[in-house]
């Protein structure tokens, strides 16, 4: 991939809350990412680790505190009502919850046809096609149209919301725990429909999950977060097969292995203590007080994301 190819730059984001009496949550602290054309990058992390607070503020759904936000070289969050207007067609969001982010109010047919009457895409005939066109795309039936959201399954319900974001034909989709509220039966069907749109129309995702298995099967490169940071970013394979960070290692240990013996052969990585609050995180690195390898450097210095191999990154003073 060519620095020319990069499509989403974070640098510096950060995405505080200020929850009064003094008191702030640091969300983000300070993620560098770049997001290149055409690529999935997956995300992974605990909860409450703020993966889905960087994808909403990566789509201007939140402000940012600090940093920028770079979409093809154009700060997002300081340009133009033109460009904002652009720019939102061009940067999309599946969320996680397929029953709360549909209006229950609306049918099928205005859910996915908003998006081309606010941006004025298609009218009348065209407005119909155009929307029988996008539930085909995501795997339902035209006729769906007309019914409302409560008469469709989960698993429906999320190819609706996949719908709607392929109504403004977007270069970017964050697609926030698409899966995490599906049947097991049913996420794999969701994750091998959005590699084959991403094949056919060219999609760049950033795949943020709690499943490590489908991380691994649908991203290129993949990002783990621990606090409000990224302390690791590598190729997918490269990260899985050789995890640097003690964190990620730990992750990588608690994927199930379907063979029975070699389940039991594998050593697992049990974490001690609590993760700290992003209220009063400690200083040096979050991770020093969970760390079996933590020495005093660890508790005073926050250590920098730097590539130890080609294209892979550590944020850790004594990585394997």
């Amino acid at each position: 991939m060519q620095p020319d190819d990069v499509i989403l730059e974070l640098a510096d984001l950060k995405k505080y809350f200020y929850l009064g009496g003094g008191q702030v949550l640091k969300a983000v602290d300070g993620v560098s990412l770049k997001l290149y054309r055409g690529e999935t990058l997956g995300l992974v992390g605990e909860t409450g680790c703020g993966k889905s607070t960087l994808g909403r503020t990566a789509l201007r759904l939140y402000h940012p505190t600090g940093g920028r936000v770079l979409f093809d070289g154009i700060d997002i969050h300081h340009c133009s009502r033109t460009e904002n207007r652009a720019l939102f067609r061009r940067m999309q969001m599946i969320f996680q919850d397929p029953y709360a982010s549909l209006n229950p109010r609306m049918t099928v047919g205005e859910i996915v046809g908003e998006a081309l009457d606010i941006h004025g895409l298609a009218r009348g005939q065209a407005r119909r096609a155009r929307i029988e066109q996008l539930l085909v795309m995501a795997g339902l039936n035209p006729e769906h149209a007309g019914r409302f959201p409560h008469e469709f399954s989960g698993g429906q319900r999320q190819r609706v919301g996949i719908a709607r974001a392929l109504a403004v034909e977007p270069d970017l989709i964050v697609c926030d725990e698409p899966i995490s509220a599906l049947d097991v039966s049913i996420q794999a069907q969701v994750v091998n429909l959005l590699r084959d749109l991403q094949s056919r129309l060219g999609l760049t995702y950033l795949f943020i999950a709690h499943d490590l298995s489908m991380v691994k099967y649908i991203s290129d490169r993949v990002a783990v977060m621990y606090l409000g940071r990224v302390v690791e970013l590598a190729e997918s394979h490269e990260l899985y097969t050789n995890p640097r960070h003690p964190y990620t290692r730990a992750l990588m240990s608690a994927i199930p292995v379907a063979d029975p013996e070699a389940e039991a052969a594998r050593q697992r990585i049990v974490l001690a203590g609590e993760i700290p609050s992003p209220i009063n995180p400690p200083p040096g690195c979050a991770f020093a007080g969970r760390c079996p390898q933590a020495a005093e450097t660890c508790r005073r210095e926050a250590p920098p994301l730097v590539e130890k191999n080609s294209g892979h990154l550590v944020a850790c003073h004594r990585p394997e």
